[in-house]
């Protein structure tokens, strides 16, 4: 077995995208070493059909890492079911993953710093992600830090953690309500991740993310996560379906290695976290949102 985890890249119809992406990975000295599985979503509509050929065309062209292996959908998955049918087969073959969408860049240092995570606590069922984005660009966040919230951009985990995984909105959503923990999984109030995880519940959005978070959050399960980025979402330019131009989580990529030491005692960084609720309180209030607003409208951009 290989000993370096192996890369999941999901792609859908962004080619430019996806070759600034593998262009990344590729800065990494680990890339040769590593396995990289593609998973190329079919188009959703005809509209979509030629680049999402294009995609499947650079892909092709992909080389210079240990092993690649392409999943090519033959129908529109979502990204959703696409992510967790992809993550479940490889982990459980594997035992580890780490998760990329064609729409990140990642630092030179990215693949280290995820592989010596994945080593470290590997053992340590209290944490069961790892994140390496970080969009706050707070100078008070230390290197690395355990906090009960899971981003989505850049992210590995182990088999005996995606365990938990619930895809079962409904069942989540209860559990936060019953056991009063809905507040607490909002940053006291200062973002809508339950309002996000009914939204999925009701068809408004098909998050695997807000289900993976409230999954570990219900368990008590810990994230590592980064307070210097390795990891920036080129998506943030407005041309992908869950993302806007404006966007308040850009990210600074951290161009240098980022050590891995086993934090003691395992439990969650209350500074940290009162740091995400600020940074939230800042960015989600209504003034912040209307002048992003008022920034898309006077550049012609009026999506929601």
């Amino acid at each position: 077995m290989n000993d370096l985890a192996p890369i999941l890249l999901f792609a859908y119809n962004r080619p430019q995208h996806l070759k600034r992406a593998v262009a990344s990975l590729l800065q990494n000295e680990e890339a040769k070493a590593s396995d990289l599985y593609v998973f190329s979503d079919a188009a959703k509509s005809s509209r979509d059909k030629e680049a999402v050929e294009l995609v499947r065309e650079t892909i092709q062209d992909i080389e210079g890492f240990r092993q690649i292996t392409v999943v090519e959908r033959k129908e529109n998955w979502g990204l959703a079911r696409s992510i967790i049918d992809g993550v479940t087969s490889i982990v459980n073959q594997c035992g580890r993953v780490i998760v990329l969408e064609d729409d990140l860049v990642v630092s030179p240092y990215f693949l280290r710093f995820m592989n010596d995570a994945l080593e470290t606590y590997k053992d340590e069922p209290r944490v069961g992600h790892i994140q390496a984005c970080d969009f706050t660009q707070s100078p008070r966040l230390p290197d690395t830090f355990l906090i009960k919230w899971t981003g989505s951009w850049g992210w590995a985990t182990w088999k005996r953690a995606w365990e938990n995984f619930n895809p079962n909105g409904e069942e989540l959503l209860a559990q936060l309500y019953e056991r009063k923990l809905n507040k607490c999984f909002d940053f006291n109030g200062k973002y809508g991740f339950t309002k996000m995880l009914r939204d999925q519940t009701e068809g408004k959005n098909n998050s695997w993310a807000i289900r993976w978070n409230a999954s570990l959050f219900l368990a008590d399960i810990l994230s590592l996560n980064v307070g210097r980025s390795l990891v920036s979402n080129e998506g943030l330019d407005g041309s992908g379906s869950n993302s806007y131009s404006y966007d308040p989580y850009r990210s600074k990529l951290w161009m240098q290695p980022l050590k891995v030491e086993r934090i003691q005692p395992i439990e969650e960084n209350m500074e940290a976290r009162k740091e995400f609720e600020r940074y939230y309180g800042r960015t989600n209030s209504m003034w912040a949102k209307a002048v992003r607003r008022l920034k898309r409208a006077m550049k012609g951009d009026f999506g929601l």
